[in-house]
């Protein structure tokens, strides 16, 4: 952790006194409701209203400016106009202010003199050492008993607990309190971050690290910057403390153009999703998927594997739950012999004994209690949802007691959903208070059992660098740029093969002629049958323009190709060139390629190759550079990855050499920051990996800025 980085923020969690300038004596104003905030939630410290048009508020005195406050101030909260925020600022500065929360608005969220306000905000930050929370933001808070500071405008007043919240959106931070209160999620501490202009989520991501009171780390996030600092402090922290992230934005946009298949395949959101993964950051698509993780994952307890025991008075909902866990890939395995015994003789004839274990509608709390204990000692079972139908002859209340012992005395963890409201309330109740998560629907107790599972195995994936090849890096080197040097941003045929070669990946065997007399004598090197492909600058997916005729077989159908492909593009083309390669067919056929996203870098990809890579989509990104886990993610992560197994009587392909292929690549990419898209399409990857090659490949390279 950055000791300095985590001091500097002090002063905006942990200040000893708080000034708000452009306290209101009205209420339901920002500056009223700020003032009021910090004095009821008991603040640790003095509190300073600043307006100049006051004398009191809240009955306290009321300063003119904070220069003429007495005693020293660590935090101003500003709510004044936008056009008096940098005279407020200033002020400050000279005060001796070490943090700032800029609740106005006006700033880069309207551009033009906005932004320019917002440079200015910066400037007077850095010349008096100031840390910013914001512009345009609701504020933040800290719940610890020493300090005790709600500087926000929120309606609602959280719970105690470990969950630290950003929020990039003020309205959004509202709803985050109430609804965590609602739910029992305690909270250490808050930040709605607005303009993000100067502490960012990478800094919060530190300074929680720090925190003894934080457990868990919550986002909400709607624009993204500093990836590479994200990506390194975030991977630092994640096995610490978990970390939930919602990113809007997964919308469908329009791919860019690109000569690439990566290219059009590739954004943003691939490039997110990848920096999540790879950094051990769970992403959730909705605000309600959020605090339904987050409930779960605040009890501590980490499953250590992807078995589900299911606990039930009632069958419909055991179904539910059941056909919810196995879509989101988790597995209801068998119980143990002598579980089974245990639960036939705790349990009436007419229950189930299997998983899901199904008590019937008269199961009381001792029922509950019998098999709830033998399920969470199977050692098949790696964690527990208990679903309880609260039938009016039955004490909820007790059963729900149950639970909580359970789930308290277990090491695995242990999820209650109840359903019915005779007596549900007060049972509902008894679990809240023992923070036993409780879930309205048995398909959110199954998201939320799944994405403890999916947390825990991105907390404890492995990051090492990878192994070291030997390459000719010299003689890529002169490749690269001896294109760059001719003005050319794409590499041709040849080029193309010599690159590859010098980073130890295969290259179906192939030449480049001029003629027809050239297109023989390579032919008798190359031996039928053939696949003749036009050269040509500027010419792209050539396929798709029918600049490609496979399954050459003599020395008649090669000229006859030759003279047609010259016929079809000689014109457009005049210095076109024919590249002949050997024809391969025995595997596989795979894609590996690499594109560059404006914000994040450049990525690479892997998935089923040929002509369908953009039908299917079937690829799967990370950021680049590549350890190797994220490389052996990526090869088992398609979703067709028993073609890769030995599909339909096929035997395996070896898929220990697509994983090399990737670091190979990561590699290259590494060495030659000019390669900015890339595409191997098809790699066959050939049946346990002999005959494997390149059949095609597109490079498009960009001098370093």
């Amino acid at each position: 952790m950055n000791k300095t980085a985590h001091k500097s923020l002090d002063a905006l969690f942990r200040p000893r006194s708080v000034s708000v300038i452009g306290a209101s004596r009205k209420r339901f104003q920002i500056g009223h409701e700020i003032v009021r905030n910090l004095v009821l939630g008991g603040f640790q410290g003095p509190v300073y209203p600043v307006n100049p048009k006051a004398d009191v508020v809240h009955s306290m005195h009321c300063y003119a400016k904070v220069s003429a406050i007495p005693g020293p101030v660590d935090l101003a909260v500003i709510t004044v106009p936008a056009a008096l925020v940098l005279q407020a600022v200033r002020d400050c500065g000279r005060k001796g202010v070490k943090g700032l929360v800029v609740i106005t608005a006006g700033f880069s969220e309207i551009g033009g003199e906005g932004e320019e306000r917002q440079r200015q905000l910066l400037k007077l930050c850095e010349k008096y050492n100031m840390r910013m929370v914001g512009p345009n933001c609701m504020g933040i808070l800290n719940t610890d008993n020493a300090v005790s500071m709600n500087a926000s405008f929120a309606a609602s007043t959280p719970t105690q607990g470990g969950a630290a919240f950003l929020s990039q959106s003020g309205a959004l931070g509202e709803a985050i309190l109430t609804d965590a209160r609602q739910l029992g999620i305690g909270v250490s501490m808050f930040a709605s971050v607005g303009n993000r202009a100067d502490v960012s989520p990478s800094d919060l991501l530190e300074y929680w690290e720090g925190d003894a009171n934080t457990k868990q780390i919550l986002m909400y996030l709607e624009a993204f910057g500093e990836p590479e600092r994200f990506m390194r402090v975030a991977r630092r922290i994640a096995p610490k403390k978990p970390i939930l992230v919602v990113k809007s934005g997964r919308s469908p946009r329009g791919a860019r153009a690109a000569i690439s298949h990566t290219g059009s395949l590739a954004g943003s959101e691939a490039a997110m999703d990848s920096l999540f993964n790879q950094c051990g950051v769970l992403r959730v698509d909705t605000m309600k998927d959020l605090f339904a993780l987050a409930a779960a994952v605040q009890t501590g307890k980490r499953p250590q594997g992807r078995r589900v025991g299911i606990i039930t008075n009632a069958g419909g909902p055991a179904i539910l739950a059941t056909d919810a866990c196995v879509a989101h890939g988790l597995e209801l395995p068998d119980l143990e012999p002598s579980t089974r015994r245990k639960l036939k003789r705790a349990l009436p004839p007419e229950a189930s004994d299997a998983n899901p274990v199904d008590l019937i509608a008269s199961a009381d709390a001792k029922r509950f209690d019998a098999a709830i204990g033998a399920v969470l000692a199977d050692k098949n079972i790696d964690l527990a949802l208990a679903i309880f139908v609260s039938p009016v002859m039955i004490d909820a209340a007790a059963v729900a007691r149950t639970f909580a012992k359970h789930a308290a005395q277990s090491s695995k963890p242990l999820l209650a959903c109840l359903l019915g409201k005779s007596q549900g309330e007060e049972a509902a109740e008894i679990l809240l208070n023992a923070g036993v998560p409780n879930y309205r629907f048995p398909e959110e107790a199954a998201f939320a059992l799944a994405g403890m599972v999916r947390l825990q195995e991105l907390r404890t994936r492995q990051v090492e660098a990878p192994p070291r090849f030997r390459v000719q890096r010299a003689k890529a080197r002169k490749v690269v740029d001896g294109a760059l040097a001719d003005g050319r941003n794409l590499l041709k045929g040849l080029e193309l093969q010599e690159l590859l070669v010098a980073y130890g990946i295969p290259v179906v065997p192939g030449r480049i002629v001029n003629n027809r007399e050239e297109a023989l004598q390579a032919a008798r090197k190359l031996k039928f049958p053939l696949v003749a492909k036009v050269e040509a600058a500027g010419l792209v997916h050539k396929s798709d323009r029918g600049g490609v005729v496979v399954g050459i077989r003599d020395r008649e159908e090669l000229l006859d190709a030759y003279d047609d492909l010259e016929l079809k593009f000689g014109e457009e083309y005049p210095h076109m060139q024919l590249l002949l390669q050997s024809m391969r067919s025995s595997g596989v056929e795979t894609f590996f390629g690499a594109a560059t996203d404006p914000q994040f870098g450049r990525m690479l990809a892997f998935g089923l190759g040929g002509i369908h890579v953009e039908i299917f989509k079937d690829v799967v990104f990370r950021l680049h550079p590549l350890c190797r886990t994220d490389a052996e993610e990526m090869v088992h992560g398609i979703r067709a990855k028993s073609m890769l197994e030995g599909a339909r009587g096929k035997p395996p392909v070896e898929q220990e050499q697509l994983v090399e292929i990737l670091l190979r690549l990561s590699r290259m990419l590494s060495d030659f920051p000019e390669i900015v898209e890339l595409d191997l399409n098809p790699f066959l990857a050939g049946w346990k990996g002999k005959g494997s090659c390149v059949l095609d490949a597109r490079v498009r390279l960009e001098k370093p800025k």
